[in-house]
Protein backbone atom coordinates (compact mmCIF):
# COMPACT_ATOMS: atom_id res chain seq x y z
CA UNK A 1 0.00 0.00 0.00
CA UNK A 2 1.19 3.51 -0.85
CA UNK A 3 0.10 4.92 2.52
CA UNK A 4 1.86 2.20 4.50
CA UNK A 5 4.25 3.71 7.05
CA UNK A 6 7.92 2.83 7.09
CA UNK A 7 8.83 0.36 9.82
CA UNK A 8 11.89 2.45 10.67
CA UNK A 9 10.91 5.58 12.58
CA UNK A 10 12.31 8.77 11.03
CA UNK A 11 12.12 11.47 13.72
CA UNK A 12 12.97 14.26 11.27
CA UNK A 13 9.62 13.73 9.50
CA UNK A 14 7.51 14.26 12.61
CA UNK A 15 9.13 16.01 15.58
CA UNK A 16 9.32 19.57 14.21
CA UNK A 17 5.79 19.58 12.82
CA UNK A 18 4.32 18.11 16.01
CA UNK A 19 6.09 20.69 18.17
CA UNK A 20 4.93 23.51 15.89
CA UNK A 21 1.32 22.34 16.29
CA UNK A 22 1.72 22.16 20.07
CA UNK A 23 3.13 25.67 20.25
CA UNK A 24 0.56 27.18 17.87
CA UNK A 25 -2.35 25.59 19.76
CA UNK A 26 -1.40 27.31 23.02
CA UNK A 27 -1.11 23.93 24.71
CA UNK A 28 1.84 25.18 26.81
CA UNK A 29 0.03 28.33 28.03
CA UNK A 30 -1.93 27.81 31.27
CA UNK A 31 -4.13 30.81 30.46
CA UNK A 32 -5.62 28.86 27.54
CA UNK A 33 -6.25 25.60 29.38
CA UNK A 34 -9.84 24.46 29.94
CA UNK A 35 -9.44 23.92 33.65
CA UNK A 36 -11.78 24.84 36.51
CA UNK A 37 -10.84 27.87 38.62
CA UNK A 38 -10.02 25.63 41.57
CA UNK A 39 -7.41 23.62 39.62
CA UNK A 40 -4.11 23.63 41.54
CA UNK A 41 -1.11 25.37 40.01
CA UNK A 42 2.19 23.73 39.23
CA UNK A 43 5.00 26.11 38.33
CA UNK A 44 8.59 25.57 37.27
CA UNK A 45 10.83 28.46 36.24
CA UNK A 46 13.51 27.24 33.83
CA UNK A 47 17.02 27.96 35.15
CA UNK A 48 18.12 30.43 32.47
CA UNK A 49 21.08 29.11 30.47
CA UNK A 50 23.96 31.53 29.97
CA UNK A 51 24.05 33.12 26.52
CA UNK A 52 27.80 32.61 26.23
CA UNK A 53 27.35 29.85 23.63
CA UNK A 54 25.02 27.11 22.46
CA UNK A 55 23.68 24.54 24.91
CA UNK A 56 25.48 21.29 25.62
CA UNK A 57 24.01 17.90 26.43
CA UNK A 58 23.97 18.73 30.15
CA UNK A 59 21.35 21.40 29.51
CA UNK A 60 19.34 18.81 27.59
CA UNK A 61 19.25 16.66 30.72
CA UNK A 62 17.84 19.61 32.66
CA UNK A 63 15.18 20.19 29.99
CA UNK A 64 14.24 16.51 29.89
CA UNK A 65 13.84 16.26 33.67
CA UNK A 66 11.78 19.43 33.94
CA UNK A 67 9.60 18.56 30.94
CA UNK A 68 8.87 15.20 32.56
CA UNK A 69 7.72 16.95 35.74
CA UNK A 70 5.67 19.53 33.86
CA UNK A 71 3.93 17.13 31.45
CA UNK A 72 3.06 14.74 34.29
CA UNK A 73 1.30 17.48 36.25
CA UNK A 74 -0.32 18.99 33.16
CA UNK A 75 -1.85 15.61 32.33
CA UNK A 76 -3.08 15.28 35.91
CA UNK A 77 -5.18 18.44 35.82
CA UNK A 78 -2.78 21.03 37.20
CA UNK A 79 -2.67 24.58 35.84
CA UNK A 80 0.90 24.14 34.70
CA UNK A 81 3.36 26.90 33.89
CA UNK A 82 6.94 26.39 32.74
CA UNK A 83 8.64 29.74 32.12
CA UNK A 84 11.52 29.96 29.60
CA UNK A 85 14.38 32.44 29.68
CA UNK A 86 18.08 33.13 29.26
CA UNK A 87 20.76 34.72 31.44
CA UNK A 88 22.98 37.57 30.26
CA UNK A 89 25.88 36.05 32.29
CA UNK A 90 27.62 39.41 32.49
CA UNK A 91 31.29 38.68 33.11
CA UNK A 92 31.30 35.40 31.16
CA UNK A 93 29.64 36.98 28.11
CA UNK A 94 31.95 39.98 28.20
CA UNK A 95 34.97 37.65 28.34
CA UNK A 96 33.68 35.69 25.33
CA UNK A 97 33.16 38.83 23.26
CA UNK A 98 36.56 40.22 24.30
CA UNK A 99 38.27 37.03 23.10
CA UNK A 100 36.28 37.09 19.86
CA UNK A 101 37.16 40.76 19.33
CA UNK A 102 40.86 40.14 19.92
CA UNK A 103 40.91 37.14 17.58
CA UNK A 104 39.07 38.89 14.76
CA UNK A 105 40.39 42.46 15.01
CA UNK A 106 43.34 42.43 17.41
CA UNK A 107 41.59 45.09 19.50
CA UNK A 108 40.80 45.22 23.20
CA UNK A 109 37.46 46.47 24.47
CA UNK A 110 39.18 49.61 25.73
CA UNK A 111 40.55 50.32 22.26
CA UNK A 112 37.06 49.91 20.81
CA UNK A 113 35.32 52.00 23.48
CA UNK A 114 32.38 51.21 25.75
CA UNK A 115 29.50 52.08 23.42
CA UNK A 116 30.94 50.28 20.39
CA UNK A 117 31.92 47.26 22.49
CA UNK A 118 28.41 46.91 23.92
CA UNK A 119 27.03 46.93 20.37
CA UNK A 120 29.31 43.96 19.65
CA UNK A 121 27.95 42.26 22.76
CA UNK A 122 24.37 42.86 21.60
CA UNK A 123 25.12 41.17 18.26
CA UNK A 124 26.75 38.23 20.04
CA UNK A 125 23.81 37.91 22.44
CA UNK A 126 21.24 38.01 19.64
CA UNK A 127 22.98 35.21 17.77
CA UNK A 128 23.64 32.90 20.72
CA UNK A 129 20.19 33.46 22.17
CA UNK A 130 18.55 32.46 18.89
CA UNK A 131 20.61 29.26 18.85
CA UNK A 132 19.72 28.42 22.46
CA UNK A 133 16.00 28.92 21.88
CA UNK A 134 16.13 26.76 18.74
CA UNK A 135 17.91 24.00 20.66
CA UNK A 136 15.34 24.19 23.45
CA UNK A 137 12.45 23.81 21.01
CA UNK A 138 14.20 20.90 19.28
CA UNK A 139 14.32 19.12 22.63
CA UNK A 140 10.50 19.19 22.69
CA UNK A 141 10.36 21.29 25.87
CA UNK A 142 6.76 22.32 26.59
CA UNK A 143 7.60 25.85 27.75
CA UNK A 144 5.15 28.75 27.66
CA UNK A 145 6.94 30.88 25.06
CA UNK A 146 4.52 33.78 25.57
CA UNK A 147 6.33 34.42 28.87
CA UNK A 148 9.90 34.29 27.52
CA UNK A 149 12.26 36.35 29.74
CA UNK A 150 15.85 37.56 29.65
CA UNK A 151 17.73 38.67 32.77
CA UNK A 152 18.70 41.95 31.07
CA UNK A 153 15.44 42.80 29.29
CA UNK A 154 13.38 45.90 30.09
CA UNK A 155 11.16 44.25 32.70
CA UNK A 156 14.11 42.69 34.52
CA UNK A 157 15.97 46.03 34.46
CA UNK A 158 12.96 47.63 36.12
CA UNK A 159 12.84 44.88 38.74
CA UNK A 160 16.58 45.01 39.45
CA UNK A 161 16.53 48.76 39.98
CA UNK A 162 13.54 48.48 42.32
CA UNK A 163 15.25 45.74 44.33
CA UNK A 164 18.48 47.71 44.62
CA UNK A 165 16.63 50.82 45.83
CA UNK A 166 14.50 48.85 48.32
CA UNK A 167 17.56 47.12 49.75
CA UNK A 168 19.48 50.38 49.96
CA UNK A 169 16.61 52.07 51.82
CA UNK A 170 16.57 49.17 54.30
CA UNK A 171 20.32 49.48 54.87
CA UNK A 172 20.91 46.03 53.41
CA UNK A 173 22.91 47.40 50.48
CA UNK A 174 25.86 49.59 51.39
CA UNK A 175 29.05 50.94 49.84
CA UNK A 176 32.32 50.48 51.67
CA UNK A 177 35.96 49.50 51.49
CA UNK A 178 36.65 45.87 52.22
CA UNK A 179 38.88 43.05 51.07
CA UNK A 180 37.47 41.63 47.83
CA UNK A 181 38.41 38.80 45.50
CA UNK A 182 40.07 40.55 42.58
CA UNK A 183 40.76 38.93 39.21
CA UNK A 184 43.70 40.71 37.48
CA UNK A 185 42.66 39.20 34.13
CA UNK A 186 38.95 40.09 34.26
CA UNK A 187 39.78 43.34 36.09
CA UNK A 188 36.80 42.80 38.36
CA UNK A 189 35.70 41.59 41.75
CA UNK A 190 34.27 38.12 42.33
CA UNK A 191 31.98 36.84 45.06
CA UNK A 192 33.39 34.27 47.49
CA UNK A 193 31.52 31.43 45.80
CA UNK A 194 32.84 32.44 42.37
CA UNK A 195 36.37 31.61 43.49
CA UNK A 196 37.64 28.12 42.71
CA UNK A 197 40.13 26.54 45.10
CA UNK A 198 42.66 24.33 43.36
CA UNK A 199 44.83 22.07 45.50
CA UNK A 200 48.49 22.36 44.63
CA UNK A 201 51.94 22.02 46.12
CA UNK A 202 53.41 25.26 47.41
CA UNK A 203 56.46 26.34 49.36
CA UNK A 204 56.16 27.47 52.94
CA UNK A 205 58.97 29.88 53.78
CA UNK A 206 60.18 30.39 57.33
CA UNK A 207 62.36 33.44 57.98
CA UNK A 208 62.96 36.54 60.08
CA UNK A 209 62.14 40.06 58.92
CA UNK A 210 65.65 41.06 60.00
CA UNK A 211 68.53 39.67 62.04
CA UNK A 212 67.47 41.45 65.24
CA UNK A 213 63.74 40.72 64.94
CA UNK A 214 62.84 38.37 67.82
CA UNK A 215 60.10 36.28 66.17
CA UNK A 216 60.40 34.20 62.96
CA UNK A 217 57.36 33.84 60.71
CA UNK A 218 56.12 31.37 58.09
CA UNK A 219 54.24 32.24 54.89
CA UNK A 220 53.59 30.99 51.37
CA UNK A 221 53.57 34.58 50.06
CA UNK A 222 56.69 36.51 51.11
CA UNK A 223 55.83 39.31 48.65
CA UNK A 224 52.87 40.39 50.77
CA UNK A 225 55.13 40.83 53.81
CA UNK A 226 56.13 44.19 52.35
CA UNK A 227 52.81 45.41 53.74
CA UNK A 228 52.91 43.78 57.18
CA UNK A 229 51.88 46.03 60.05
CA UNK A 230 51.22 43.38 62.67
CA UNK A 231 52.37 40.01 63.97
CA UNK A 232 49.78 37.68 65.49
CA UNK A 233 50.64 35.10 68.13
CA UNK A 234 48.53 32.95 70.39
CA UNK A 235 48.33 34.49 73.90
CA UNK A 236 48.93 31.01 75.34
CA UNK A 237 52.20 30.60 73.44
CA UNK A 238 54.93 30.97 76.07
CA UNK A 239 57.54 31.65 73.37
CA UNK A 240 55.96 34.90 72.22
CA UNK A 241 53.33 36.08 74.71
CA UNK A 242 55.80 38.48 76.37
CA UNK A 243 56.00 40.49 73.12
CA UNK A 244 52.25 41.14 72.85
CA UNK A 245 51.60 44.88 72.76
CA UNK A 246 55.09 45.80 71.57
CA UNK A 247 55.59 47.81 68.39
CA UNK A 248 58.86 46.87 66.70
CA UNK A 249 60.53 48.82 63.91
CA UNK A 250 62.52 46.66 61.52
CA UNK A 251 64.20 46.66 58.14
CA UNK A 252 62.76 44.10 55.70
CA UNK A 253 64.59 43.74 52.38
CA UNK A 254 65.58 47.40 52.46
CA UNK A 255 62.16 48.70 53.49
CA UNK A 256 61.18 50.04 56.92
CA UNK A 257 58.34 48.20 58.65
CA UNK A 258 56.60 49.01 61.92
CA UNK A 259 55.22 45.75 63.35
CA UNK A 260 52.80 45.58 66.28
CA UNK A 261 52.66 42.20 68.06
CA UNK A 262 49.06 41.24 68.83
CA UNK A 263 47.42 38.30 70.58
CA UNK A 264 44.86 36.16 68.75
CA UNK A 265 43.51 32.85 70.07
CA UNK A 266 42.86 31.59 66.52
CA UNK A 267 46.59 31.45 65.72
CA UNK A 268 47.73 27.82 65.59
CA UNK A 269 50.84 27.42 67.74
CA UNK A 270 51.97 24.31 65.86
CA UNK A 271 51.67 25.71 62.31
CA UNK A 272 54.93 27.08 60.97
CA UNK A 273 56.56 29.11 63.72
CA UNK A 274 53.27 29.78 65.49
CA UNK A 275 53.49 33.44 64.46
CA UNK A 276 51.64 35.07 61.54
CA UNK A 277 52.64 38.24 59.79
CA UNK A 278 49.50 40.38 59.50
CA UNK A 279 49.00 41.92 56.06
CA UNK A 280 45.70 43.82 56.43
CA UNK A 281 45.45 44.87 52.77
CA UNK A 282 45.81 41.38 51.30
CA UNK A 283 43.89 39.00 53.53
CA UNK A 284 40.27 39.11 54.69
CA UNK A 285 41.28 37.55 58.02
CA UNK A 286 44.12 40.03 58.49
CA UNK A 287 41.79 42.90 57.59
CA UNK A 288 39.49 41.88 60.44
CA UNK A 289 42.47 41.72 62.80
CA UNK A 290 43.52 45.19 61.69
CA UNK A 291 40.02 46.56 62.30
CA UNK A 292 39.99 45.09 65.81
CA UNK A 293 43.57 46.14 66.65
CA UNK A 294 43.64 49.48 64.80
CA UNK A 295 46.52 48.42 62.56
CA UNK A 296 47.57 50.43 59.53
CA UNK A 297 46.55 48.98 56.15
CA UNK A 298 49.26 49.14 53.47
CA UNK A 299 48.34 48.05 49.94
CA UNK A 300 51.25 46.27 48.24
CA UNK A 301 49.70 44.68 45.13
CA UNK A 302 47.77 46.65 42.52
CA UNK A 303 44.83 45.67 40.31
CA UNK A 304 47.18 44.38 37.59
CA UNK A 305 48.73 41.91 40.03
CA UNK A 306 51.99 43.88 40.31
CA UNK A 307 53.81 45.47 43.24
CA UNK A 308 52.74 49.10 43.65
CA UNK A 309 55.01 52.13 43.52
CA UNK A 310 56.76 52.97 46.78
CA UNK A 311 58.32 49.58 47.44
CA UNK A 312 61.78 50.23 46.07
CA UNK A 313 63.31 47.65 43.77
CA UNK A 314 60.18 45.47 44.00
CA UNK A 315 57.81 48.03 42.46
CA UNK A 316 56.52 47.02 39.05
CA UNK A 317 57.35 43.34 39.51
CA UNK A 318 54.69 40.64 39.29
CA UNK A 319 53.90 38.87 42.55
CA UNK A 320 55.92 35.82 41.50
CA UNK A 321 58.90 37.95 40.44
CA UNK A 322 58.80 39.81 43.74
CA UNK A 323 58.55 36.54 45.65
CA UNK A 324 61.66 35.14 43.95
CA UNK A 325 63.60 38.33 44.58
CA UNK A 326 62.63 38.49 48.26
CA UNK A 327 63.41 34.80 48.85
CA UNK A 328 66.79 35.24 47.17
CA UNK A 329 67.61 38.30 49.27
CA UNK A 330 66.52 36.68 52.54
CA UNK A 331 68.69 33.66 51.75
CA UNK A 332 71.67 35.85 50.88
CA UNK A 333 71.28 37.77 54.14
CA UNK A 334 71.09 34.55 56.19
CA UNK A 335 67.51 35.26 57.28
CA UNK A 336 65.86 32.28 55.57
CA UNK A 337 65.46 29.51 58.13
CA UNK A 338 63.87 26.86 55.91
CA UNK A 339 61.75 26.15 52.85
CA UNK A 340 59.32 23.23 52.85
CA UNK A 341 56.73 21.90 50.41
CA UNK A 342 53.12 21.79 51.58
CA UNK A 343 49.66 21.16 50.11
CA UNK A 344 47.95 24.49 49.56
CA UNK A 345 44.68 25.73 48.06
CA UNK A 346 45.19 28.28 45.29
CA UNK A 347 42.30 30.71 44.77
CA UNK A 348 41.44 31.11 41.07
CA UNK A 349 38.84 32.92 38.99
CA UNK A 350 36.04 30.51 38.08
CA UNK A 351 35.79 32.08 34.62
CA UNK A 352 39.33 32.58 33.35
CA UNK A 353 41.42 30.57 35.84
CA UNK A 354 43.67 33.48 36.85
CA UNK A 355 45.04 33.61 40.40
CA UNK A 356 42.83 35.76 42.62
CA UNK A 357 44.36 38.62 44.58
CA UNK A 358 42.65 39.68 47.82
CA UNK A 359 42.68 43.50 47.61
CA UNK A 360 41.03 46.36 49.50
CA UNK A 361 38.49 48.07 47.27
CA UNK A 362 35.54 50.46 47.52
CA UNK A 363 32.55 48.40 46.35
CA UNK A 364 28.83 47.84 46.80
CA UNK A 365 27.83 45.02 49.15
CA UNK A 366 24.72 43.25 50.41
CA UNK A 367 24.87 42.79 54.15
CA UNK A 368 23.55 39.33 54.92
CA UNK A 369 23.57 40.07 58.66
CA UNK A 370 21.82 43.47 58.72
CA UNK A 371 18.35 43.35 60.34
CA UNK A 372 15.58 44.30 57.91
CA UNK A 373 12.20 45.66 58.96
CA UNK A 374 10.41 43.83 56.15
CA UNK A 375 11.86 40.58 57.54
CA UNK A 376 10.55 41.43 61.03
CA UNK A 377 13.99 42.45 62.21
CA UNK A 378 15.69 39.33 60.94
CA UNK A 379 18.65 39.39 58.59
CA UNK A 380 18.51 37.84 55.12
CA UNK A 381 20.81 35.09 56.34
CA UNK A 382 18.58 34.30 59.33
CA UNK A 383 15.43 34.23 57.21
CA UNK A 384 17.00 32.00 54.56
CA UNK A 385 18.28 29.58 57.20
CA UNK A 386 14.93 29.41 58.95
CA UNK A 387 12.97 28.22 55.90
CA UNK A 388 15.47 25.41 55.32
CA UNK A 389 15.67 24.30 58.94
CA UNK A 390 11.88 24.14 59.32
CA UNK A 391 11.49 22.30 55.99
CA UNK A 392 9.47 24.99 54.24
CA UNK A 393 11.91 24.26 51.42
CA UNK A 394 12.74 20.59 50.87
CA UNK A 395 15.87 19.37 49.08
CA UNK A 396 16.24 16.27 46.93
CA UNK A 397 18.60 14.56 47.66
CA UNK A 398 18.18 15.71 51.25
CA UNK A 399 21.94 15.73 51.86
CA UNK A 400 22.04 19.01 49.96
CA UNK A 401 19.81 20.58 52.58
CA UNK A 402 22.65 20.20 55.08
CA UNK A 403 25.12 21.62 52.56
CA UNK A 404 22.84 24.62 52.05
CA UNK A 405 22.56 25.23 55.80
CA UNK A 406 26.33 24.87 56.33
CA UNK A 407 26.98 27.39 53.57
CA UNK A 408 24.41 29.89 54.83
CA UNK A 409 25.66 29.73 58.41
CA UNK A 410 29.12 30.80 57.24
CA UNK A 411 27.94 33.35 54.67
CA UNK A 412 29.70 36.72 54.50
CA UNK A 413 28.56 39.97 52.94
CA UNK A 414 28.09 39.69 49.18
CA UNK A 415 30.07 42.02 46.92
CA UNK A 416 27.62 42.91 44.13
CA UNK A 417 29.56 45.48 42.05
CA UNK A 418 31.60 44.37 39.05
CA UNK A 419 34.14 46.37 37.06
CA UNK A 420 32.74 45.35 33.69
CA UNK A 421 30.67 47.09 31.02
CA UNK A 422 27.99 44.52 30.22
CA UNK A 423 25.25 44.15 32.81
CA UNK A 424 22.74 45.98 34.97
CA UNK A 425 23.69 49.56 35.81
CA UNK A 426 24.06 50.58 39.44
CA UNK A 427 21.58 53.43 40.17
CA UNK A 428 24.17 55.54 41.99
CA UNK A 429 25.80 58.88 41.18
CA UNK A 430 28.82 60.62 42.68
CA UNK A 431 29.94 64.22 43.05
CA UNK A 432 33.14 64.61 45.01
CA UNK A 433 32.48 62.94 48.37
CA UNK A 434 28.70 62.89 47.81
CA UNK A 435 26.79 59.74 46.83
CA UNK A 436 23.22 59.69 45.55
CA UNK A 437 21.11 56.56 45.04
CA UNK A 438 17.79 56.85 43.21
CA UNK A 439 15.57 56.15 40.20
CA UNK A 440 17.05 58.95 38.12
CA UNK A 441 20.12 61.19 38.17
CA UNK A 442 19.95 63.94 40.81
CA UNK A 443 19.45 67.56 39.86
CA UNK A 444 22.48 69.81 39.66
CA UNK A 445 25.76 69.71 37.81
CA UNK A 446 28.81 67.56 38.34
CA UNK A 447 27.09 64.24 39.11
CA UNK A 448 28.74 61.19 37.53
CA UNK A 449 26.97 57.82 37.31
CA UNK A 450 28.67 54.71 38.67
CA UNK A 451 30.44 52.96 35.78
CA UNK A 452 30.34 49.52 37.41
CA UNK A 453 27.60 46.96 36.82
CA UNK A 454 25.86 44.48 39.11
CA UNK A 455 26.87 40.89 39.70
CA UNK A 456 24.79 38.74 37.35
CA UNK A 457 23.61 36.66 40.31
CA UNK A 458 21.75 39.73 41.58
CA UNK A 459 19.29 39.62 38.67
CA UNK A 460 19.16 35.82 38.42
CA UNK A 461 18.52 35.68 42.17
CA UNK A 462 15.20 37.42 41.45
CA UNK A 463 14.26 34.97 38.69
CA UNK A 464 11.19 33.26 40.21
CA UNK A 465 9.30 36.48 40.95
CA UNK A 466 10.68 38.90 38.33
CA UNK A 467 9.51 36.49 35.59
CA UNK A 468 6.01 36.56 37.10
CA UNK A 469 5.59 40.32 36.91
CA UNK A 470 7.24 41.72 40.05
CA UNK A 471 7.30 44.59 40.97
CA UNK A 472 4.24 45.63 38.88
CA UNK A 473 1.90 43.12 40.51
CA UNK A 474 3.01 43.51 44.12
CA UNK A 475 1.52 46.47 45.99
CA UNK A 476 1.46 46.96 49.77
CA UNK A 477 2.41 43.36 50.34
CA UNK A 478 -0.40 41.98 48.17
CA UNK A 479 0.24 39.84 45.08
CA UNK A 480 -1.85 39.93 41.92
CA UNK A 481 -1.78 38.45 38.41
CA UNK A 482 0.81 35.78 37.65
CA UNK A 483 2.59 36.41 40.94
CA UNK A 484 -0.57 35.52 42.88
CA UNK A 485 -1.40 32.49 40.71
CA UNK A 486 2.02 30.93 40.30
CA UNK A 487 4.28 31.97 43.21
CA UNK A 488 5.77 30.34 45.21
CA UNK A 489 6.78 27.93 42.47
CA UNK A 490 6.62 24.23 43.21
CA UNK A 491 10.05 23.06 42.07
CA UNK A 492 13.43 24.50 41.28
CA UNK A 493 15.24 21.86 39.25
CA UNK A 494 18.91 22.68 38.74
CA UNK A 495 22.46 21.39 39.02
CA UNK A 496 23.94 20.83 42.46
CA UNK A 497 27.04 22.86 41.55
CA UNK A 498 25.07 26.12 41.77
CA UNK A 499 23.42 25.38 45.10
CA UNK A 500 25.48 28.11 46.77
CA UNK A 501 25.91 30.35 43.73
CA UNK A 502 22.22 30.62 42.87
CA UNK A 503 19.80 28.72 45.10
CA UNK A 504 20.86 30.46 48.31
CA UNK A 505 20.53 33.89 46.71
CA UNK A 506 17.12 33.13 45.25
CA UNK A 507 15.86 32.26 48.72
CA UNK A 508 17.25 35.46 50.27
CA UNK A 509 16.01 37.71 47.46
CA UNK A 510 12.49 36.26 47.41
CA UNK A 511 12.08 36.47 51.17
CA UNK A 512 13.21 40.09 51.09
CA UNK A 513 11.13 41.17 48.08
CA UNK A 514 7.79 39.45 48.71
CA UNK A 515 8.14 37.74 52.08
CA UNK A 516 7.79 34.18 50.83
CA UNK A 517 9.92 31.30 49.64
CA UNK A 518 10.66 31.15 45.89
CA UNK A 519 10.01 27.41 45.60
CA UNK A 520 8.76 24.52 47.73
CA UNK A 521 11.22 21.88 46.50
CA UNK A 522 14.77 21.96 45.17
CA UNK A 523 15.57 19.01 42.91
CA UNK A 524 19.30 18.83 42.20
CA UNK A 525 20.57 16.83 39.25
CA UNK A 526 24.14 15.70 38.78
CA UNK A 527 26.59 16.84 36.14
CA UNK A 528 26.63 15.25 32.69
CA UNK A 529 30.29 14.53 32.03
CA UNK A 530 31.98 14.06 28.68
CA UNK A 531 33.34 10.75 27.43
CA UNK A 532 36.57 11.29 29.41
CA UNK A 533 34.72 11.97 32.63
CA UNK A 534 35.38 15.71 32.49
CA UNK A 535 32.81 18.42 33.10
CA UNK A 536 31.23 19.82 29.96
CA UNK A 537 31.49 23.56 29.43
CA UNK A 538 30.33 25.85 26.66
CA UNK A 539 33.27 28.19 27.19
CA UNK A 540 35.83 25.31 27.08
CA UNK A 541 34.39 23.92 23.87
CA UNK A 542 33.99 20.28 24.98
CA UNK A 543 30.20 20.30 25.14
CA UNK A 544 28.15 17.98 22.93
CA UNK A 545 25.72 19.88 20.69
CA UNK A 546 22.24 18.44 21.30
CA UNK A 547 21.15 19.52 17.81
CA UNK A 548 23.68 17.19 16.21
CA UNK A 549 22.60 14.26 18.36
CA UNK A 550 18.90 15.00 17.78
CA UNK A 551 19.53 15.22 14.04
CA UNK A 552 21.00 11.73 14.15
CA UNK A 553 18.76 9.95 16.67
CA UNK A 554 15.73 12.16 17.39
CA UNK A 555 14.70 14.15 20.47
CA UNK A 556 12.80 11.27 22.07
CA UNK A 557 15.90 9.07 22.03
CA UNK A 558 18.04 11.84 23.51
CA UNK A 559 15.49 12.57 26.25
CA UNK A 560 15.09 8.91 27.16
CA UNK A 561 18.85 8.38 27.32
CA UNK A 562 19.17 11.24 29.79
CA UNK A 563 16.19 10.26 31.94
CA UNK A 564 16.37 6.48 32.26
CA UNK A 565 18.73 5.44 35.01
CA UNK A 566 19.37 9.01 36.14
CA UNK A 567 19.33 9.63 39.89
CA UNK A 568 19.14 13.02 41.63
CA UNK A 569 22.43 14.47 42.80
CA UNK A 570 24.66 11.96 40.99
CA UNK A 571 26.93 12.61 38.01
CA UNK A 572 26.65 10.62 34.78
CA UNK A 573 28.76 10.22 31.65
CA UNK A 574 27.26 10.96 28.27
CA UNK A 575 27.28 7.98 25.92
CA UNK A 576 26.20 8.03 22.29
CA UNK A 577 25.74 4.27 22.51
CA UNK A 578 23.06 4.84 25.14
CA UNK A 579 21.28 7.33 22.86
CA UNK A 580 21.40 4.79 20.04
CA UNK A 581 19.84 2.10 22.23
CA UNK A 582 17.00 4.46 23.16
CA UNK A 583 16.49 5.23 19.47
CA UNK A 584 16.01 1.51 18.95
CA UNK A 585 13.51 1.46 21.82
CA UNK A 586 11.59 4.35 20.24
CA UNK A 587 11.56 2.43 16.97
CA UNK A 588 9.95 -0.55 18.73
CA UNK A 589 7.19 1.72 20.04
CA UNK A 590 6.73 3.01 16.51
CA UNK A 591 6.34 -0.53 15.18
CA UNK A 592 3.83 -1.39 17.90
CA UNK A 593 1.76 1.67 16.99
CA UNK A 594 1.58 0.81 13.31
Amino acid sequence: MKNELDKTYDSSLFEDSIYAKWEKSGFFNPDLSNLPDFAPSYTVILPPPNITAKLHIGHSAMLAIEDLMVRFHRQNGYRTLWVPGTDHAAIATQNMVEKKLMTETGKTRHALGREAFLKEVDIFVENTQATILKQTRKMGASLDWSRLAFTLDEQRQKAVKRMFLDMHREGVIYRGERIVNWCPRCQSTLADDEVEHKEQKAKLYTFKYSADFPIPISTTRPETKLGDTGLAVNPKDERYSKYIGEEIETDFCGLKLKIKVIGDRKVEMDFGTGALGVTPAHSAVDWQMAEAQDLKKIKVIDEAGKIKDGFGEFSGLSTLEAREKIVSQLSADGLMIKEEEIENNLSCCYRCGSVIEPLPSLQWFISVDAPASRLNGRSMKEAALEVAKNNEIKFLPDRFGKRYIDWMENLHDWCISRQIWFGHSIPAWYRGEETYVGEEAPEGEGWVMDTDTLDTWFSSGMWTFSTLGWPDNFENGVKSGDLARFHPTQVLETGYEILTLWVSRMVMMSLFAIGEIPFEHVYLHGTILDAKGKKMSKSKGNGVDPLEVIEKYGADAVRLSLLMGATPGNDARYSEEKVESKRNFVNKLWNISI
